[in-house]
């Protein structure tokens, strides 16, 4: 990891498959993705984090010449990715997790974020923790149903927070949309007790979108009995 006052980055060991920067969640800071970033770039990924500064997300990516350029964001960092993406970012695709339907609603507790232990510490300890913003508005239905680039969301399918059945909704406008529901997930999509599972399903997702046709799969299961018959 390099550390700077902003972005925090992990670059990959060998040859770099993409890039991604994340916009983080309401007071969070960058250490809260520290899991997240080491296990992406492990698999080729260079991976900034950026806290609640979607701008400086989308500049330093532009800057990037390794492919695809995928803008991420949680929380409150998922809504401003979705308006990002409404005023034409220059992206190859987005992820959005735990995407805040409300955002007039309280702020979550630990326990509503997270049933991973670690992630608890994490979120606990004086580092993690930094001025709240409050989320803003999510774009309008036209808006994002404009929204020209593939987006992957991950949502916790027992969030507390922002109901995975209210996010859906939302999320459905989307034109080009893969929506995966993490089960009897709560909040932080990315860092809860499924991360690691979240983590292979975003390399799945990134892996076709760099082979050009994010519809087509690079892997699939096949049905030994239609396959052997004859």
């Amino acid at each position: 990891m390099t550390t700077t006052s902003s972005p925090a980055v992990w670059t990959p060991p060998a040859r770099v498959r993409g890039t991604l920067a994340v916009v983080t969640g309401r007071g969070e800071r960058a250490a809260v993705y520290e899991r997240f970033g080491r296990r992406l770039s492990t698999d080729g990924y260079t991976v900034g984090v950026f806290e609640e500064d979607v701008d400086a997300a989308t500049g330093w990516l532009a800057e990037s010449t390794d492919g695809p350029r995928v803008l991420v964001g949680s929380d409150a960092g998922a809504s401003a990715v979705l308006r990002e993406l409404t005023q034409g970012a220059a992206v190859d695709g987005a992820i959005v997790a735990g995407l805040v339907v409300d955002a007039e609603g309280s702020l979550p507790a630990d326990e509503e974020r997270t049933a991973c232990p670690l992630h608890l510490g994490v979120l606990a300890s004086d580092a993690s923790g930094s001025p709240r913003r409050p989320a803003e508005p999510l774009p309008a239905p036209a808006d994002l149903a404009a929204i020209a680039v593939p987006v992957l969301a991950v949502h916790g399918g027992d969030d507390p927070v922002s109901p995975f059945v209210e996010a859906a909704a939302v999320l459905r406008a989307l034109p080009d949309l893969e929506l995966v529901e993490t089960v009897a997930g709560l909040h932080d999509a990315l860092n809860d007790q499924s991360h690691r599972s979240v983590a292979a399903t975003i390399v799945l997702w990134l892996e076709r979108l760099r082979g050009g046709d994010v519809h087509a799969p690079v892997v699939r299961s096949v049905d030994l009995v239609a396959a052997t018959a004859s």
